[in-house]
């Protein structure tokens, strides 16, 4: 059974599953669907578009779901989806789709206070967006990843699963899987060894991402080269086509490189 305040404004329309709690003054617009064992704070705002899943909890003065900052915008039905077991906390701002028709947020993510996720945005599972992390459109943030910080992304960004960015940076190009980023300009620091070590990968896994990510960050070979060597030099492996297939579709560049 839903718990809703008496001072929330909660359309008749509003799809709202079971065991919801709606806290004062929050607002909830005619299209949208809640799912059930949700908390959805003061003063949040969740407007029509808005596609929660369950046991997501969306914290004070939240605005989900508005209309995107984006010129082009013409009025038309687009989403924001919020998957499962995600944290929304205090005054972050999601804006619905543009052209993709939705902005998407993965299971088990926790977006901190002030982060903000832009038109388009897809956001995979478990990734951390810390304090004040602003997203521009159409930037794809892939499965585990966390970003520091303050740290803000350039539209139409790649960053690749199980990579971490520092806090205070500025992202302008693709962040590749697996690594840490730091610095200003963004550099390559390294293989992201604690945070793979914590997701159960092997000693012999993270070596031979040292070695790719060697010839990829080499400062005699380009891109190109290093993917060659790469391809020649080392066997098949999920975790070398996962890089590869990252910098082949990559249409900004690799931070660092």
């Amino acid at each position: 059974m839903e718990q809703i305040h008496h001072s929330a404004v909660v359309s008749s329309s509003a799809e709202i599953g079971e065991n919801v709690i709606i806290s004062p003054y929050a607002v909830i617009e005619d299209d949208v669907v809640i799912g059930n064992d949700c908390y959805i704070g003061p003063y949040a705002v969740l407007y029509n578009g808005t596609r929660v899943g369950d046991r997501v909890k969306i914290y004070q003065g939240a605005s989900v779901g508005n209309d995107p900052q984006d010129l082009s915008f013409k009025g038309n039905q687009t989403f924001v989806f919020i998957d499962d077991d995600t944290a929304i906390r205090e005054f972050v701002t999601l804006h619905r789709g543009t052209t993709t028709g939705s902005t998407s947020i993965g299971k088990s993510c926790f977006l901190m206070a002030y982060s903000h996720a832009a038109h388009d945005v897809k956001i995979g599972d478990k990734c951390i967006l810390a304090n004040a992390v602003q997203l521009g459109g159409h930037v794809t943030v892939e499965d585990f990843v966390n970003i520091g910080g303050g740290t803000v992304v350039h539209q139409f960004c790649k960053i690749g699963q199980h990579s971490m960015i520092g806090g205070g940076f500025r992202v302008v190009q693709d962040v590749p899987p697996y690594i840490l980023t730091a610095n200003e300009p963004l550099k390559y620091k390294g293989i992201n060894v604690i945070g793979l070590r914590r997701r159960g990968f092997s000693n012999d896994e993270i070596m031979m991402l040292k070695k790719v990510y060697s010839y990829i960050y080499s400062r005699e070979l380009n891109v190109t080269q290093a993917r060659k060597k790469i391809e020649e030099e080392m066997n098949d492996h999920p975790l070398i086509r996962n890089v590869l297939e990252f910098i082949a579709k990559s249409k900004r560049g690799l931070s660092g490189k």
